[in-house]
């Protein structure tokens, strides 16, 4: 088992039993010897070219003059923002088929978006894709809320959701530089339950939609699917981020940005 602590500060106990066999058959087997850990399962989104799927869109409705500010986001992503959202994290990838990436946090101050930090990124491996599917080892691109979060360290400070379990460590056969991946993680609302533990593996799209798609630390080299930062990084972004903003990460190499 382990603890979750909801935005309203009350703590309870997560389920978490089906939590070890997610991590190997969800994030992926091998560790960054060919998997990060992930890219196989994850949350309910709408990605580039497809239409909203029930419980796993960023959610609301879209209003392109209020996320106009966001830099770099064309008029195909900057619908799909809600309008209620005040806080993006802008993942831009360096190209269609790199690994590389920028992340950006920005909060609407009024009617300007303010960038509030700025970090070295990687993404899927292969780069990519507006059509992501499981084991592709490319990032889906679209816009994805951002509700729920945990890791195998302690809630940091944020006010998402937060499960804290060691459950979330890598299996010992991985890779060792990929141990401390999921110290921190922020489950990407892809193919997933929005308001689970980022543990659940339930798949509303189905296994072959892929997965498992997390923020999470960064081990010096692209992932399966997911976007990895430094530890620094990461417990700023769950420090940070805040339900009443309504957060959603903008995520794609910048062609598939822009357009």
């Amino acid at each position: 088992m382990g603890v979750m602590r909801t935005a309203g500060g009350v703590v309870r106990m997560a389920a978490v039993a089906a939590a070890t066999a997610f991590l190997v058959a969800g994030c992926g087997a091998g560790g960054e010897g060919g998997r990060d850990g992930k890219g196989g399962r994850g949350a309910e989104g709408d990605g580039v070219g497809a239409r909203p799927h029930p419980g796993g869109s960023a959610g609301g409705g879209p209003d392109p003059a209020h996320s106009a500010g966001v830099p770099g986001v064309g008029a195909a992503l900057r619908a799909r923002i809600p309008a209620a959202t005040r806080q993006v994290v802008a993942v831009y990838g360096a190209g269609p088929n790199s690994p590389d990436a920028t992340v950006v946090l920005y909060e609407k101050d009024a009617n300007e978006w303010k960038n509030k930090g700025s970090w070295p990124a990687h993404n899927g491996r292969r780069g990519w894709t507006p059509d992501h599917h499981e084991d592709d080892q490319r990032s889906p691109v679209g816009v994805f809320s951002l509700t729920d979060a945990g890791g195998v360290l302690p809630d940091p400070g944020t006010r998402l959701p937060y499960t804290h379990a060691a459950a979330f460590t890598p299996p010992a056969y991985w890779s060792k530089n990929t141990r401390h991946d999921f110290d921190y993680v922020v489950a990407i609302n892809y193919n997933r339950v929005v308001g689970a533990s980022p543990l659940d593996p339930t798949r509303p799209q189905g296994q072959s939609k892929g997965g498992g798609v997390w923020l999470h630390l960064d081990h010096g080299s692209g992932t399966s699917a997911c976007v990895s930062v430094a530890k620094s990084a990461m417990a700023a972004l769950l420090r940070a981020l805040d339900p009443a903003r309504h957060p959603v990460v903008v995520m794609g190499d910048r062609a598939h940005l822009a357009g």
